[in-house]
């Protein structure tokens, strides 16, 4: 199981309508290069909600549906795949206020569940899905700062090659 994160941190805003932004996920597309596609079927205030995703891969596309669970109060949107392309593709994001700022942090966990493909898919997959959270955070909130190692300088979206 290959583990992703990026932490990132969104200047001068309230969290909770960072939160709001973030689980768009119909704006992603506009937002990430590596997204191709995204259907909302339910989100808030529905009970069940879920979303279907295609993201630019190798020379195709990955594709998976999830089953999302957003909780306002806690700040955290969860997702884990219920159908696609992964074997097991499961995630948060979470946020939380820091005096004028909000914290953003991105966490998945993914397996394609072929062993011997492993060194070759999970690093691209790993960037793809890294440089999707950060570049559709940065798009809605221009003065994100991206923390730890995390760094986009190098790649502009419209030259990114997959």
């Amino acid at each position: 199981m290959r583990h992703v994160e990026i932490k990132m941190l969104v200047p001068s805003q309230e969290a909770r309508t960072v939160f709001a932004s973030i689980i768009r996920w119909d704006k992603y597309p506009d937002l990430a290069p590596h997204v191709h596609a995204t259907t909302v079927h339910a989100t808030l205030p529905s009970g069940e909600r879920s979303s279907s995703w295609e993201l630019h891969f190798r020379s195709g596309l990955l594709r998976w549906t999830e089953r999302d669970e957003f909780s306002v109060e806690d700040l955290t949107a969860r997702f884990e795949q219920t159908d696609g392309d992964f074997d097991s593709f499961v995630g948060v994001w979470a946020l939380r206020q820091e005096g004028e700022d909000v914290a953003v942090d991105f966490e998945a966990d993914f397996d394609f569940g072929i062993p011997s493909l492993e060194g070759i898919l999970d690093p691209i997959a790993e960037r793809v899905i890294k440089e999707s959270a950060a570049w559709a955070v940065t798009g809605m909130f221009p003065g994100t700062k991206l923390l730890g190692d995390a760094n986009l300088s190098d790649i502009r979206p419209e030259t990114a090659a997959v």
